[in-house]
C-alpha cells in the first residue's frame, strides 16, 4: 500500500506539472535511461510507479538543467553536508513562500521578529524567513548567528525591544533559550517560536516554559531541494505537519517519505524526491481535514550537527581511504542535547601509523558542515587511533556512528 497526502481528483489537475518535470529529467544524461518504459504521469500510480530521486541524483540533474527564474534572480544554496560538492538548491528571489503565507501565517504585523537562522555561506532558512516576513509586514531583527559572549547583551536587547517571535533551528535555539534561562533573563512579550531544520527538540520546551512562558511553536518541514513542504501550529504534534497543496507527499510501502512539486514555478525537477525521511500519512489532532505527515526521523546517513547536515557514511569513506587505515568510526558527544564534541577513531592495519593531523585537516578542508558546525570551537574536532572501535556488547555490531550522551 502507498499513500499520498492529496486524493486523485485533486491532485489530477495539478500533475501537469509533473509531467512537465519528468520531460526534464529525460534530457539528464545519467538519468534517462531510468525512466525508460515509464509513461508519462496521467495518475498518482503512474507517478508512484517512477523510480525515487536522490540526493546525489538531483545534483546530477541539476548541473545539467542549470535552472533559472523567468522574472527574478535566481538563488543557489547549499544542502547537507559531506565529503564531496555540496548539493545544491535553485529558488527565485522570494523563495516561493507566497504558497507558505497563503496558508500559514503565525507572524502579522504587530509581530517583532528575529530571525536567528544563520545568514550566508550559502544557507538557505534566514533568506527564507525574511521572505515570510516581509509578506508579513512585521518587524524584523535579522540577527543571524551570535557568539557564545554575546547571547546575554543581545537576550537584554530583546527583552528591551519587547520581541514577540523567534526562529531559527531547534538546535539554535536551544542555546539562545538555554543562556537565558542560565542568566535569569525572561522574555515575556515571546508568543511565537519558528522553526524549520531539524527535530523539535523536548528540552528546547522546557527552557521556553521558563524564559517565554507564552511562546507556542510554529513549525516548517522542508529542504533546500523542496523548499517547504509543509508546516504546523501549536495545535499540532511536535512531528506532525500539514503538506502544502503545492507539495505532493507520498508515503511508500516501506515508510519512506517522498515528495513531487505541483507548483509550476519551482526550479529544482523535484519528482518523487527522497530526503532520507521516514513517515506516514495519518490525522492530525489539530481536526484540521485532510492527511497529515507525520515524520519518524531519517533513513539514511545524515545526522543534524549543530543544525547543519553531516554524512556519515561519506566521512567514514574519506577516512578509510587514508594509507593505513583500516577501519573508522565517528563518536558524537552531546551535552543537553546539542553536540559538542567529533572524535573520528581508526582502527589501522598492523605496524601502521597514519598522519592523523593531516587526516583531520582534510576532513575539515573536504566537509562543509564540519569547517562551519565547529568554525568557533575547531579542536573539538579530533581524529586518533585507538586499538579497537567501539562495539555492542549485546549484539558484537560496530555502528559507524556512536551518539555518547552527556549531563
Amino acid at each position: 500500500m502507498t499513500a499520498f497526502s492529496l486524493p486523485p481528483e485533486e491532485a489530477a489537475p495539478r500533475l501537469s506539472v509533473a509531467r512537465r518535470t519528468l520531460a526534464r529529467l529525460r534530457t539528464v544524461p545519467g538519468l534517462a535511461e531510468r525512466y525508460e518504459g515509464h509513461p508519462d504521469v496521467r495518475t498518482l500510480d503512474g507517478l508512484a510507479a517512477l523510480p525515487p530521486l536522490a540526493k546525489d541524483d538531483l545534483n546530477t540533474a541539476l548541473a545539467h538543467l542549470e535552472p533559472a527564474a523567468e522574472h527574478t534572480a535566481t538563488w543557489l544554496f547549499q544542502s547537507g553536508g559531506s565529503t564531496g560538492a555540496p548539493k545544491l538548491g535553485y529558488a527565485p528571489t522570494g523563495f516561493y513562500m507566497a504558497g507558505v503565507h497563503a496558508h500559514w501565517q503565525p507572524l502579522d504585523r504587530s509581530d517583532v521578529f528575529v530571525n536567528a537562522w544563520g545568514a550566508g555561506r550559502m544557507w538557505g532558512a534566514h533568506f527564507l524567513a525574511a521572505a515570510l516576513a516581509d509578506l508579513a509586514g512585521c518587524r524584523i531583527i535579522a540577527l543571524g548567528s551570535v557568539t557564545a559572549a554575546e547571547y546575554g547583551p543581545w537576550l537584554e536587547f530583546l527583552a528591551a525591544r519587547r520581541v514577540t517571535a523567534i526562529g531559527g533551528t531547534p538546535s539554535v535555539l536551544r542555546l539562545w533559550f538555554t543562556h537565558a534561562r542560565a542568566a535569569g533573563i525572561r522574555l515575556p512579550d515571546l508568543r511565537k517560536v519558528l522553526w524549520l531544520g531539524e527535530a523539535w527538540q523536548d528540552q528546547l520546551a522546557e527552557d521556553l516554559a521558563v524564559v517565554a512562558p507564552q511562546a507556542r511553536r510554529w513549525g516548517m518541514f522542508g529542504s533546500t531541494e523542496t523548499w517547504v513542504v509543509a508546516t504546523n501550529t501549536p495545535d499540532c504534534p511536535a512531528d506532525t505537519f500539514h503538506p502544502l497543496p503545492h507539495q505532493l507527499v507520498h508515503a511508500d510501502a516501506d515508510g519512506l517519505l517522498d515528495f513531487t512539486t505541483l507548483d509550476p514555478e519551482m526550479l529544482n525537477p523535484v519528482l518523487r524526491y527522497r530526503t532520507g525521511d521516514a513517515g506516514e500519512l495519518t490525522g492530525c489532532p489539530c481536526g484540521r481535514r485532510g492527511p497529515a505527515m507525520r515524520v519518524h526521523g531519517r533513513r539514511d546517513s545524515v545526522v543534524q550537527v549543530r543544525g547543519l547536515g553531516l554524512d556519515v557514511d561519506q566521512v567514514i569513506a574519506h577516512a578509510e581511504r587514508a594509507p593505513g587505515v583500516a577501519r573508522a568510526q565517528l563518536v558524537l558527544t552531546r551535552r543537553g542535547g546539542r553536540v559538542t564534541e567529533l572524535d573520528v577513531l581508526l582502527l589501522t592495519a598492523p605496524g601502521a601509523a597514519p598522519d592523523t593531523g593531516r587526516l583531520r585537516r582534510e576532513l575539515l578542508a573536504a566537509t562543509f558542515t564540519l569547517s562551519t558546525a565547529f568554525q568557533h570551537d575547531p579542536g573539538n574536532v579530533r581524529v586518533r587511533t585507538v586499538s579497537e572501535l567501539i562495539g555492542n556488547e549485546r549484539t558484537g555490531k560496530t555502528a559507524a556512528l556512536v551518539v555518547r550522551e552527556e549531563t
